[in-house]
């Protein structure tokens, strides 16, 4: 009794220096989900300056690498793993395991510089974030049994963890949306060859055959320049070209930005003439007249998972490759027609 008194006592000294209440000490103490990123961090570095055993096995816990393909993360993309990298971050405090990140060019991720890099960190683990491996990083990968995790990624021949937004299942209900509203001819603005990404295709391509007389056209992006300036060319040329075509499901909430330009200026009303749904709920959703429908990805989620994943993986690293797929939730918005 007088233990779980001190214990209670001291969630309470992490309570008033966090300023936050008991409960919410004690939920992530307890590593429970639906607290943010920020309050979590602030609470477990409390708790650690008061000297209160958050993790009495923290020692135990190997450290991990974090790999972000420096061309992603620092153009457009960069807000989308800002979420990812809170919630590794967050997670790897939470259980206990150091963590380090670094940034990378994709095409110089070499077996010699991985290695080099996990070396440096004194790192057992390998998270590999928006990145797939090249075949000799995973034959390397494979013969070293080095655990690795895919963030925001998937593995399609079932070699390696990930955990991944649910990019088939969300493109497939984005579509549906768009045909719901009564749409049936529609484009979808894609480009990059990531697994992920095609996988966003397959689930348009198979609302579009769902539905009978329905017609989806590709519109394939080079990202050579910015995704808005593209898909905003892209779609004023497709107007112009698929004059019959009266809604857009776009592969990320940027180049839906771009559409919803070029629709304008073309002088169609959205959603009246024209419809769209993003993908993402990117900050630059909320920002645009109108604001855009949109699918959104909980990537602080997506980085906490990974987490786990990689503690099972350092405990059993002969256990099957486990897949998981986050889902997402649609968010409405005034591109989209009756979107509630």
């Amino acid at each position: 009794m007088m233990e779980n008194q001190t214990r209670r006592l001291r969630q309470a000294d992490i309570a008033s220096k966090a300023g936050v209440s008991v409960s919410t000490v004690s939920r992530v103490l307890g590593n429970e989900p639906g607290i943010s990123e920020a309050v979590r961090r602030q609470i477990l570095q409390v708790a650690a300056d008061l000297g209160y055993p958050a993790r009495t096995a923290s020692a135990a816990v190997p450290g991990s690498l974090a790999l972000i393909a420096s061309d992603g993360v620092t153009g457009g993309l960069s807000v989308f793993y800002e979420g990812i990298v809170d919630g590794l971050r967050g997670g790897a405090a939470n259980r206990g395991m150091p963590f380090g990140i670094r940034l990378v060019r994709e095409n110089r991720i070499t077996p010699e510089v991985v290695a080099s890099h996990l070396e440096s960190a004194g790192a057992d683990g390998l998270f590999l974030v928006g990145i797939d491996p090249t075949d000799s990083l995973r034959r390397w990968l494979a013969e070293t049994g080095t655990a690795m995790v895919l963030v925001n990624g998937t593995d399609p021949l079932l070699q390696f963890d990930g955990v991944s937004p649910a990019n088939f299942f969300g493109a497939y209900l984005a579509t549906k949306r768009l045909l719901a509203a009564g749409h049936r001819r529609i484009l979808h603005l894609t480009g990059s060859q990531r697994h992920t990404i095609r996988e966003r295709e397959r689930g348009f391509e198979a609302a579009i055959a769902s539905v009978e007389g329905a017609e989806g056209r590709l519109l394939r992006l080079t990202f050579q320049r910015s995704a808005i300036t593209e898909a905003h060319e892209v779609t004023a040329t497709a107007l112009a070209e698929y004059p019959g075509f009266t809604a857009a499901f776009c592969m990320n909430d940027f180049i839906a930005v771009g559409v919803l330009e070029a629709v304008t200026e073309a002088g169609r009303r959205v959603p009246d003439d024209f419809a769209i749904v993003g993908f993402d709920d990117l900050p630059c959703a909320g920002m645009t007249n109108p604001r855009l429908s949109t699918m959104r990805v909980d990537r602080a989620a997506i980085g906490r998972e990974a987490v786990s994943l990689m503690i099972a993986r350092l405990g059993d690293r002969n256990a099957p490759a486990r897949q998981v797929c986050h889902a997402v939730v649609p968010v409405a918005g005034g591109s989209l027609p009756n979107d509630q």
